[in-house]
């Protein structure tokens, strides 16, 4: 009997942990805007190491943790950098493929004198 009901119990708590690291996920802001994902970051910066003072406290580590280097990176500017770049050489391509075309035509041009 139990062991018809352990597997049932394992998926139970997979899809327990999962449900939550998404609500969680979705209720911090995470799958938001970039805006809602730069407030959610700026306030796990700021949480994360008071509790990891603690923990270190709670289990008797009393060492000296190195201090987070301070990245000055907005993800709000940066959040389609490469989709504007993408595009960009796309739109690019067929002017630069013609330029390609004629520079090659004339090496070989050159070459044949």
């Amino acid at each position: 009997m139990a062991a018809k009901i352990l597997p049932v119990v394992k998926l139970a708590t997979k899809v327990t942990i999962a449900g939550g690291a998404l609500y969680v996920a979705c209720d911090s802001g995470l799958l938001g805007s970039s805006e809602q994902g730069s407030e959610a970051l700026g306030k796990a910066k700021a949480a994360i190491p008071p509790a990891v003072e603690e923990w270190m406290k709670y289990f008797g580590l009393e060492t000296q943790l190195p201090t987070m280097p301070k990245v000055e990176f907005s993800p709000v500017q940066a959040w389609n950098s490469g989709v504007r770049w993408t595009i960009t050489s796309l739109s690019e391509a067929p002017t630069k493929a013609n330029d390609y075309t004629h520079q090659g035509v004339q090496y070989i041009k050159d070459l044949t004198k």
